[in-house]
């Protein structure tokens, strides 16, 4: 393990990165900016997530090391163009969760968890113009299924859901009902429309249950990747051919990996 303190080693690296930027640096890091650095945060940023949740520890501390590199890359060049410093931009985030934990870091006293998430919203709100909505902190560019959760949420705080949980049951069945009309009906546009419907429902209720849909799909993806491969190391092993295998046979080995 590295024995220096997180500052010695923001401070190398920030000497790495200041070498890269330099007159003898990197053409590649010269040319970069900010604007072209993103979608390198964002891929980065699914690598993390993706070492997080199969437990790669080794994995997630160089993850974790690719994004800090590339969001003090966009702080280097904003301090470069004289927009804000590293040392702001950390200040400003500390000054924001002290602001936005009042029951923490004051005396305000919450009674549950809900309460504290409303008051959150309360002040988040308030820290922007009083004409901006619940919504105009929502990034647009968040994945669907992540983004409906998080309107269900920020509806939920503002007091605007179901009542019940069995009136939330109730919608969702409702939803179910009118997707398979749509199917009955065969009209695509409709199916379409009504499938999209109830999985924004479907969020909502998982919500409630605790189940975040977008890590809980990706759960489901992965076991079903895991399970497939499974399948062909098995067809080759036998020297089968999984594509040409009737989906009986395909069942079978199916269920063969599924028991092990």
């Amino acid at each position: 393990m590295n024995a220096n303190s997180p500052a010695e080693a923001l401070a190398k690296l920030q000497d790495v990165l200041d070498t890269l930027l330099g007159p003898e640096g990197c053409p590649w890091d010269k040319a970069q900016t900010p604007e072209t650095l993103c979608d390198y945060i964002i891929e980065e940023s699914f690598e993390l997530v993706d070492c997080i949740r199969s437990g790669d520890a080794p994995g997630t501390a160089e993850e974790l090391g690719d994004v800090m590199f590339l969001l003090l890359f966009v702080a280097t060049l904003s301090r470069k163009r004289e927009e804000f410093s590293l040392a702001e931009a950390l200040d400003t985030a500390a000054a924001k969760m002290i602001r936005r934990h009042p029951h923490v870091f004051g005396d305000l006293k919450v009674a549950d968890r809900e309460e504290l998430l409303r008051n959150w919203e309360r002040i988040k709100r308030a820290e922007k113009d009083k004409d901006t909505g619940l919504y105009a902190s929502l990034p647009k560019g968040l994945p669907s299924l992540l983004k409906a959760y998080r309107i269900h949420s920020k509806a939920a705080r503002s007091g605007f859901t179901w009542e019940t949980d069995a009136a939330m049951k109730a919608g969702l069945d409702a939803e179910r009902g009118e997707f398979e009309a749509a199917v009955a009906s065969g009209d695509a546009d409709a199916m379409a429309e009504e499938f999209g419907d109830y999985l924004f429902t479907l969020t909502e209720y998982g919500r409630r249950l605790g189940l975040k849909a977008n890590a809980c799909l990706d759960v489901a993806n992965n076991k079903f990747l895991t399970r497939y491969k499974a399948m062909e190391r098995l067809a080759r092993e036998r020297g089968l051919s999984l594509d040409a295998l009737d989906m009986a046979a395909k069942n079978a080995l199916w269920e063969e990996v599924k028991k092990a």
